[in-house]
């Protein structure tokens, strides 16, 4: 390819005055700290000074403009590259496709050629110039919390999907800063202010950079304070919900959570909770979360508790996945996958703690604490994937399956969040019985902590957690590690539960309606088949998702229609159906089956020994 030295089509310049998150906590001696060490890492750093900054003075054409600016280079070229995923998200992005309009320039503004020599790399000839200046926009608009987002009403900047930075150069200090749309009164981000420098954020290498989303908006921002450390929810839209309980509950869960390892690894954190959408991404000092007004609506108790459950899920990931962390889990290979066998500790147990930390901070009752890791079981127990993919295979294979799910992918695959959720009960079960309860999963988290995450801060292999783990049980725990995280084998729940006198209801029941083992949709109201559960009487039929069902019993229906002869259906009953596909049409005749599925309901012994009454109670509270 040849090299190219267009310019942007619009260059941005705004003034605007806008209203800077409420900073009130912070310190004068916190200040002096990291001042010093700011100038001290800049000295150190032969490259310069690397300056972003980022604009979006038309948020209609959901188009940010973005500079970056570095002094020091001294090289006959300069790659500069947009990472291909964002942490936490495990899917390849490919963020580069968004990029339109590059440019490039030396410090007096003289053209500078350059290329692309991949998808993600913008190859620069700088010749040696002190001063090299890049510019580009990128197209921003789909609502992830993954993903960068502009339009009329916010801006949202997930930094890997926007931000590019110099190869070779991840570990090198950045200054990035934010001009918002005239309109707009805040901005709310985990990184930190620059004193005197208003709108202007700094981060001490790009990997910091990456794991700090910034909302810019007119979201309402309120703050409390845990053991001395300012926290922020910044919340978009918020209505008319109480405010005072939600800060009180969420510092709740931040206090139970932090009483777990015993201290707080961040400076600041920030609740970045943005309007209608689905997903949350952890941050090492803040969260990105999607949610509708009802779902955080106090009036409504069941729905407010699951939403208090996510919170609590992506908070918990300041320690586990962002301190305690498998290695291949950073620092990252922004170009491609970083694989690892673990997610279903990373993830599984982060969901386990989800509701601990609820119970100890005591929003969740100990049955409602049940129910929830019950609700686990069944998700993956009750589908055919769980004879098919262990805890390991799902957690390694999630960059390919997990956002890529197909009408087959229940059949095939399971969840490492339900499975690994499962995994840690039994793993703290297992750990409390051995030790008479002097020891729990508490411990191995703290161990993790302090040994790898504080001591030689670097993640753990899987060797190593197992060690830990084993270490801290006193005792090999073969049949957890070898049999259950990987191999599909049976579970002997019964065991586990049994050590907090705790049963479980293993007894299959039967599907009360008649069972076709298809999922359906509907088209125009016709039928419509989704997916095919496996060795199901549709499977066995000869039945495929996208089939349409234009007849049942010789009649043409719909999908209310064929619900009700399913629901008056009795296992082996004969049903005669008219499917039309790609092929033609076809008569198909099946028989109805009876699918039968354990509830596993998790209830208290009547008469618990001593140790088994000391681990439940200390567990869970009632």
């Amino acid at each position: 390819m040849p090299y190219c030295s267009e310019k942007p089509a619009a260059a941005i310049a705004l003034k605007l005055h806008h209203q800077r998150r409420i900073s009130i906590f912070r310190s004068c001696t916190v200040l002096l700290v990291f001042f010093s060490g700011f100038c001290q890492m800049y000295a150190q750093n032969t490259a310069g000074k690397i300056i972003i900054t980022v604009s979006m003075d038309k948020p209609a054409t959901h188009y940010f403009q973005v500079g970056l600016t570095c002094t020091g280079m001294n090289a006959d070229t300069v790659n500069f590259k947009m990472p291909a995923w964002t942490p936490g998200y495990y899917w390849i992005e490919d963020f580069a496709k968004n990029v339109v309009g590059f440019s490039a320039e030396d410090g007096e503004g003289k053209a500078l050629l350059w290329k692309k020599t991949a998808k993600n790399i913008w190859q620069v000839l700088s010749g040696k110039s002190e001063i090299i200046q890049i510019h580009y926009n990128v197209y921003a608009f789909e609502q992830s919390v993954a993903s960068p987002y502009l339009d009329n009403s916010h801006a949202y900047i997930s930094p890997a999907g926007l931000f590019m930075y110099v190869s070779g150069l991840i570990q090198h200090p950045v200054q990035v800063v934010i001009k918002p749309y005239h309109e707009w009164s805040a901005i709310s981000t985990g990184l930190d202010e620059m004193e005197g420098q208003p709108d202007t954020y700094y981060a001490p290498d790009f990997d910091v950079l990456y794991d700090c989303p910034v909302y810019i908006g007119n979201q309402e921002v309120w703050p409390f304070v845990v053991k001395g450390i300012p926290h922020y929810i910044c919340v978009e839209n918020p209505g008319s919900f109480n405010r005072e309980k939600m800060v009180k509950d969420t510092k709740r869960i931040v206090e139970a959570a932090s009483g777990i390892i015993g201290e707080i690894p961040y400076k600041h954190y920030t609740f970045i909770i943005m309007g209608d959408g689905r997903g949350g991404l952890e941050h090492q000092n803040s969260m990105a979360v999607f949610s509708s007004k009802t779902a955080y609506n106090p009036n409504d108790t069941s729905g407010y508790k699951r939403w208090l459950s996510f919170l609590s899920h992506e908070f918990f990931h300041v320690y586990n996945i962002k301190a305690i962390r498998p290695v291949a889990l950073g620092p990252f290979d922004y170009d491609r996958e970083n694989y690892t066998s673990m997610l279903w500790m990373s993830e599984g147990f982060t969901v386990y703690y989800e509701y601990l930390v609820l119970n100890r901070a005591g929003i969740l009752n100990r049955k409602e604490c049940l129910d929830q890791i019950r609700n686990c079981i069944t998700a993956y127990e009750n589908i055919p994937g769980h004879l098919f993919q262990s805890a390991a295979e799902s957690s390694f294979d999630t960059w390919i399956q997990f956002f890529n799910r197909s009408s087959n992918s229940s059949n095939t695959t399971i969840s490492y969040y339900d499975k690994g959720c499962a995994i840690g009960f039994l793993l703290d079960l297992a750990i409390r019985n051995n030790t008479n309860n002097e020891k729990s999963l508490d411990d191995v988290m703290r161990t993790l902590y302090q040994e790898y995450y504080k001591n030689k801060k670097r993640g753990f292999t899987d060797t190593e957690f197992r060690k830990t783990c084993e270490t801290i049980a006193r005792c090999l725990l073969p049949e957890i590690f070898d049999t259950y995280v990987s191999t599909t084998k049976e579970i002997d729940y019964a065991k586990y539960l049994n050590y907090a006198g705790l049963e479980i209801s293993l007894t299959p029941g039967a599907q009360v309606i008649g069972y076709l083992g298809a999922k359906l949709g509907s088209i125009n109201i016709k039928p419509v088949i989704r997916s095919v559960e496996w060795n199901s009487p549709a499977w066995q039929a000869g039945l495929s998702p996208e089939d349409t069902i234009t007849e049942a019993k010789g009649i043409k229906i719909d999908l209310p229609e064929l619900n009700r002869i399913l629901r008056n259906s009795k296992p082996m009953d004969k049903l005669k159906l008219l499917v039309s596909n790609s092929a033609g049409k076809k008569e198909v005749t099946l028989i109805i089956g009876k699918k039968e599925e354990r509830s596993f309901i998790i209830t208290p012994k009547k008469n618990p020994s001593a140790l088994q009454s000391l681990i439940l109670n200390d567990l869970l509270k009632n």
